[in-house]
């Protein structure tokens, strides 16, 4: 039986493991008993009245980091741990920054599947009960478990905290457990749709430019550093069947501020029409590759147009902007080639999406420009940094803002629209 008692006392800090060997059973694996610390403790009873012993239940803790037992369990967490990807980096960030003592907030902590769960009130210690580690371990939070443990001896006690979710009973529902808590992140479902091929039509676009292809990520924790769903996300702002140029109610926010939906937007279009030419990325195939060359236009020369739209102003002087100390530090996302300045996606993206307004489906039922996007690019390029840079400035120089701002989007695709009327020759 276990019992669960509420309140926290004691300042001990240790961790002590007792390992059982069991035959009695070929279905348990072994038996690991752990306990440690914890700083606050909760048991969320089961909703439903009349739910047996044995029924599912949920704990909640709250541990210093430094109080972390080094040996959870981890055969039961799906996903492999690439500690040199953004997020990983992003969580030993934040628990290194000790100054902001807001870890147990930034991070949505670790979930543990167990046997058992026994709390002391008296001197604060959790023990907690994995009988079969094929069931009972670490389901999500594998990448903060394990930076925890290359951390935790170098932090401070007292000074970062982690939330632990702990369920018991949930032996018969593990597998769906598993992989309803891990389809959060935006490259596993990039994941799964690799495995049907969803993303050859794209990988033909890029087959000729290897700088690229050998570079992009699909699968959960593959090494590229351009992710799917950033190429997704540059497609998704040429889609004229989503966003047509005869309307003005809408625009591709989305590529900046909801990368997930536009994934699965791909995805669902392309399980609906397959690479038939209903299928919208379909269609932009012949002019895909462009999408990535203006983008690249756009990165190396924005310092160049904001110059131009400001008297030789200086671009890095820019909030949000970061200029090389030597020219070359930076390199651009698709090409890699010296940059002086990085550039907030902000900025690039409602730029980038506003020449969406010179593409048109043709006779061939494909997707083609209607003038050249790069020569237009140099001619309005001032301008619609320029017109960029003083959105964000109204906005409290804030890049974020512009990039979420729906009549900044519009301006811009309106200043692409007229030029392209203007100059339109019937």
């Amino acid at each position: 039986m276990s019992y669960y008692t509420m309140g926290q006392d004691g300042s001990a800090s240790y961790v002590s493991i007792i390992l059982f060997a069991l035959t009695a059973r070929k279905d348990v694996i072994n038996m690991l008993e752990i306990n440690f610390q914890a700083n606050s403790f909760r048991r969320l009873p089961n909703p439903y009245k009349g739910a047996p012993e044995d029924a599912p239940q949920m704990f909640y803790a709250l541990c210093d980091v430094t109080n972390i037992p080094d040996n959870i369990p981890m055969d039961t967490n799906p996903r492999e741990q690439n500690l040199n990807k953004s997020v990983p980096k992003q969580i030993r960030n934040s628990l290194g920054g000790e100054a902001e003592r807001d870890f147990y907030l930034l991070n949505r902590g670790i979930l543990l599947s167990v046997k058992d769960v026994k709390y002391k009130n008296t001197t604060g210690e959790l023990c907690l009960t994995f009988e079969d580690t094929s069931v009972h371990g670490n389901i999500d939070g594998g990448h903060t478990y394990r930076i925890i443990k290359e951390l935790k001896n170098k932090t401070t006690p007292g000074m970062q905290f982690v939330k632990l979710e702990i369920l018991t009973g949930v032996e018969d529902i593990f597998s769906k457990l598993a992989a309803a808590r891990n389809t959060s992140v935006q490259v596993d479902i990039s994941s799964i749709a690799e495995l049907d091929d969803r993303f050859e039509l794209v990988k033909k676009v890029l087959q000729d430019e290897s700088h690229i292809l050998k570079r992009l990520s699909i699968k959960q924790n593959e090494a590229g550093d351009i992710d799917i769903t950033e190429i997704l996300a540059i497609l998704n702002l040429f889609n004229l069947s989503e966003y047509p140029n005869n309307q003005t109610e809408s625009f591709p926010i989305q590529s900046y501020s909801g990368k997930a939906t536009c994934t699965e937007r791909y995805i669902k279009m392309h399980k609906t029409f397959q690479e038939n030419i209903e299928n919208p990325y379909v269609k932009m195939t012949p002019i895909m590759l462009d999408f990535f060359k203006l983008y690249e236009k756009l990165e190396t020369n924005i310092g160049n147009y904001y110059a131009a739209a400001n008297q030789g102003g200086k671009y890095g002087s820019t909030k949000g902007v970061s200029g090389a100390a030597n020219s070359g530090r930076y390199f651009s996302k698709f090409f890699s080639r010296g940059m002086d300045y990085s550039t907030p996606t902000g900025f690039i993206y409602p730029i980038l999406g506003a020449f969406r307004a010179l593409i048109a489906l043709k006779e061939s039922q494909y997707y083609g420009w209607e003038m050249d996007p790069f020569a237009v690019m140099d001619q309005l390029g001032p301008k619609l940094v320029g017109a960029t840079v003083d959105r964000s400035r109204t906005l409290g120089n804030n890049p974020q803002s512009v990039g979420k701002d729906r009549g900044h989007w519009q301006t811009l695709h309106m200043m692409i629209r007229m030029h392209f009327l203007e100059n339109h020759s019937t």
